[in-house]
């Protein structure tokens, strides 16, 4: 069994609704929480490789908890009736959810796990939280290698801010995915930040320039570029071209290819994007 201690900890979670437990199992053995009176659970947003469109990772989402396969989005609603200090817990919560959810689905097949880090932890400069999940991962036993941080697009103002929680996500052996809104905003931080991977707007790509030279010094620094908002046919067959005049493997991810789902998607090929 994969994750056995993972396992035992669900285990001992099944049944607790309703009691004092934060955090549950339901019916079904996903793991739920509480926050504001709210229950939530995850889903999960496939991202495949753009040149043969198999699954490479997966982004976890916070849904609430329903019957159906999706539930809603309830993060934009819960977080701005939340203090920041509320906020937080809530971006914590979020992740363990995820974590758990998605190691009980995923198995040895090596898929990684996309977390997100909520903006206002980037003012939260005193706390060491990139060590406070690593214990908690360290204590279910499960992957670090395969969870990668998401770390918001950041105003110059922030760049120092931006500095410091990457640095301590990475110092605790996390890899990191940086947001950023254009291929020059990326082409400056690449060196700074040194993440695993650069986050685009799909829909963003008019500067076919810019983008051929980020994709150049993605690949000498071994860094992947993910499109995310990928919604038309015409997205996706622009950026298939890009991957095939830079010579990178592209990840995507969107509407077009997939929806968030709680159950982790087949990883056979999308014929889609491999078409």
């Amino acid at each position: 069994m994969s994750f056995p201690v993972l396992q035992d900890y669900l285990a001992r979670l099944s049944g607790a609704a309703g009691s004092t437990s934060s955090i549950w199992l339901d019916h079904e053995g996903r793991a739920q929480g509480r926050f504001f009176n709210c229950t939530l659970s995850s889903a999960f947003h496939p991202i495949r490789e753009l040149r043969g469109g198999g699954v490479q990772a997966y982004e976890g989402l916070a849904r609430s908890a329903a019957a159906q396969d999706q539930g809603l989005s309830l993060w934009r609603l819960l977080d701005h009736a939340a203090s920041d200090d509320e906020s937080i817990e809530l971006d914590r919560l979020c992740r363990l959810l995820h974590a758990m959810n998605f190691f009980r689905q995923a198995g040895d097949d090596g898929q990684d796990l996309y977390l997100n880090v909520h903006d206002r932890l980037l003012s939260a400069v005193s706390s060491n939280h990139g060590h406070a999940f690593r214990r908690i991962l360290d204590a279910l036993e499960l992957p670090l290698a395969r969870v990668v941080l998401q770390l918001p697009a950041a105003s110059p103002q922030q760049g120092w801010l931006l500095n410091y929680v990457a640095d301590n996500y990475r110092r605790n052996g996390f890899r990191l995915a940086i947001n950023a809104a254009a291929p020059s905003e990326a082409l400056q931080i690449l060196e700074r930040l040194r993440p695993a991977v650069f986050k685009l707007d799909g829909r963003a790509c008019a500067d076919t320039d810019a983008l051929l030279t980020l994709c150049a010094r993605c690949r000498e620094a071994g860094v992947a570029l993910l499109f995310k908002r990928i919604e038309t046919p015409a997205t996706l067959a622009g950026l298939r071209e890009l991957s095939a005049t830079a010579g990178l493997n592209l990840l995507g991810q969107g509407y077009l290819l997939d929806q968030p789902r709680t159950q982790l998607a087949d990883l056979a090929p999308l014929k889609a994007v491999a078409a």
